[in-house]
């Protein structure tokens, strides 16, 4: 009866008693949420207009963190540095489209998730090649990314928001919102859903399916580019943010894969889920619950609701 105490009733207790720790506590998973919702956005452009899960996009988070860096280290001012990441994000966006995509249009999906993988393992390669293995350290200050924190004190206690946690919260919902409109309201947003859904289909009325994916991995590699620079600085630039990454594929799970607003929920829901369960049941059923948590609630969603919160429900006939 003790330990179900311990597990069911004590973290409820403690939020209670101390709710300036809680408040901290949310704020922390709000922040991480809002840049797991900016790594699920990337997947789900692609897969808008492809149908496909981009296995690649963790890569594309970390090869344009370490162009950004790399350039910068070479002596290239910081702002000319990012332009020209930019840059080389497009120039990714249009080769993976003319040497991958193009020559496997109408090709069954697992093709096109096949590839993703090969893009994945290229660009590790690559960058490996280009930039080294060691971290690398995020420039923040060439980028006048605010440091330091804002202290409250309120709920019989002090709260202390990161300055740049903050500019991150607040850089990461204006993307995701400009996206959205963009993708929902446009020709082009109307256009991804034809393309993701037949190839042939697209062709035959006239869409271009060159330009649509240019474009989308553009998009993509910008989402990457700025979930990059956030999530460096909030730790080294290194290969290991990869892993980070793809915890996008709980967050997707949870909100769906075609849906920009069920990225954004379903980031939430790990970020805080993440904090809440390791600062006050970690201590009960062992250290490390951020590794598997966000899975944990991801096996629940495709046991119970596979489509997602916001994902489209879809009856094949045969």
């Amino acid at each position: 009866m003790g330990i179900l105490y311990n597990i069911f009733i004590d973290p409820f207790v403690q939020m209670g008693q101390a709710p300036d720790l809680f408040v901290q506590t949310l704020w922390e998973g709000l922040v991480g949420g809002m840049l797991y919702a900016l790594i699920a956005l990337g997947f789900v452009l692609i897969f808008k207009a492809s149908g496909v899960f981009n296995f690649a996009q963790g890569i594309m988070v970390v090869f344009a963190a370490l162009t950004l860096v790399g350039l910068h280290t070479a002596g290239v001012p910081a702002f000319l540095a990012l332009g020209l990441t930019i840059a080389v994000m497009f120039a990714l966006a249009w080769t993976i489209e003319r040497v991958v995509l193009r020559p496997l249009v109408n090709q069954p999906d697992i093709i096109l998730f096949m590839a993703t993988f090969g893009i994945t393992y290229f660009l590790i390669g690559f960058g490996e090649f280009v930039f080294g293995g060691d971290p690398k350290v995020m420039i923040t200050e060439a980028l006048y990314l605010p440091k330091g924190s804002i202290t409250y004190k309120a709920f019989g206690g002090i709260v202390s928001l990161q300055r740049l946690d903050i500019v991150a919260v607040i850089v990461a919902s204006i993307m995701v919102a400009v996206l959205a409109v963009f993708f929902s309201k446009t020709r082009i947003g109307r256009a991804l859903r034809a393309v993701a859904d037949s190839h042939s289909a697209a062709l035959s009325v006239g869409i271009s399916l060159e330009q649509i994916w240019v474009i989308v991995w553009f998009a993509a590699g910008l989402v990457a580019l700025v979930t990059g620079i956030f999530w460096g600085a909030r730790s080294d630039v290194s290969f290991a943010l990869e892993v980070i990454a793809l915890k996008a594929l709980p967050v997707l799970i949870l909100g769906g894969f075609t849906s920009i607003p069920g990225a954004i929920v379903g980031g939430l829901i790990i970020g805080i889920g993440e904090k809440l369960g390791e600062f006050y049941w970690g201590p009960l059923v062992g250290s490390g619950t951020d590794a598997w948590f966000a899975y944990v609630i991801a096996l629940v969603f495709l046991l119970f609701r596979p489509q997602g919160l916001f994902g489209e429900k879809i009856i094949e006939r045969v």
